[in-house]
């Protein structure tokens, strides 16, 4: 009788898992997490759970929370081995999102996700989401590192994340005191964002262009392509600590015709002027490579406005000062108008 020799002992590394090269992330991150430490924060990387005391200014705290991803901008990072915007991407696409009901943000956790970890590639992702984290004032507390062998092609991984703020009870911004004639400003976007990049990759893929020739200037088109998403966190916490602010709408996907309208009541609309702001020369590279419509250019792209803020006419230049003397490049793109029927709600002529 035979006996069958004995398999060779397994371990996780053997099974693609190499709890070492995630040792050694941690140990990389947890710089940049302390640069973005805030009041509030009670713990630091490492534990099960973050800990976040809620500021003792608010008498009536609301927390707001917001998740996204970046999407298929991911695959052009991959194809153009530029890992160290997307992670402003990621926590922009959140805290953007939850300041527009008037929240400050608090604090971001990140999910990365890959089948082999690299190190150096996965580092330079998180540094990218604490300056995020920096730049909107909010704590990179913890996070997750996943690595799944056969889940993702090689070199590629998977971002989500984030953000929870808070915001006075009577302070929430919800759109429903805007009436018609109230003034409408828009925010300069960094260029396509986080949204739209099916098309944008398909278009690509279509022209078959030079990415690193010279594009607008000194950057290339792999530069105007992959800018990172803007954040308007400070500049826009600032304004509503000057002004009434009545509603504020960020150009996600569905670019301005989609985002406006949630934040309108259903008596109003608003018409905006496309000959008011400036559209980034990525934008008509587009349009004219892809072959794409107007109409669904503004479904589709920001087009150059990143932000919609709402303020009463009256409110109208002190607002753009406040926002232009904080950096911002604002300007009045339109103006609210009684809603009759079912027409459309944003109208971009």
């Amino acid at each position: 009788m035979t006996q069958s020799s004995p398999q060779p002992s397994l371990s996780y590394r053997d099974a693609g898992v190499d709890i070492d090269a995630g040792d050694a992330l941690v140990d990389r991150i947890k710089p940049f997490a302390k640069k973005t430490l805030r009041d509030g924060v009670l713990g630091g990387i490492g534990g099960f759970g973050a800990l976040f005391e809620v500021p003792k200014k608010y008498r009536e705290p609301v927390l707001v929370s917001g998740t996204d991803g970046v999407g298929t901008k991911l695959k052009l990072a991959f194809e153009l081995n530029r890992h160290d915007t997307v992670g402003i991407d990621l926590v922009a696409m959140s805290v953007n999102d939850i300041l527009v009901q008037g929240a400050e943000p608090l604090f971001f956790l990140d999910y990365f996700a890959c089948g082999k970890l690299d190190v150096d590639t996965a580092a330079s992702v998180v540094q990218g989401i604490a300056k995020g984290c920096e730049l909107s004032g909010c704590a990179l507390i913890g996070g997750e590192t996943a690595e799944m062998p056969g889940m993702y092609p090689a070199g590629e991984y998977d971002l989500a994340g984030f953000a929870v703020g808070v915001v006075e009870k009577s302070k929430i911004i919800d759109g429903s005191t805007i009436v018609a004639g109230d003034a409408v400003i828009g925010l300069a976007s960094s260029g396509a964002h986080s949204n739209g990049y099916s098309l944008v990759r398909k278009i690509v893929e279509r022209a078959r262009p030079d990415l690193d020739a010279k594009f607008d200037g000194e950057k290339t088109l792999a530069d105007a392509i992959m800018a990172p998403t803007h954040i308007y966190v400070k500049p826009l916490l600032s304004l509503m600590q000057a002004l009434p602010v009545k509603g504020m709408a960020h150009i996600t996907g569905g670019g301005l015709t989609e985002n406006v309208p949630r934040v309108l009541p259903a008596g109003a609309k608003a018409m905006l002027r496309q000959s008011a702001w400036r559209r980034p020369a990525l934008f008509d590279w587009l349009q004219r490579e892809g072959g794409v419509a107007e109409a669904e250019m503004h479904r589709v792209f920001n087009c150059g406005i990143g932000m919609v803020v709402v303020v009463a006419r009256e409110h109208l230049d002190a607002a753009l000062a406040h926002l232009r003397a904080a950096g911002e490049v604002a300007v009045e793109i339109g103006a609210i108008e009684a809603r009759r029927g079912d027409e459309a709600q944003t109208v971009v002529v």
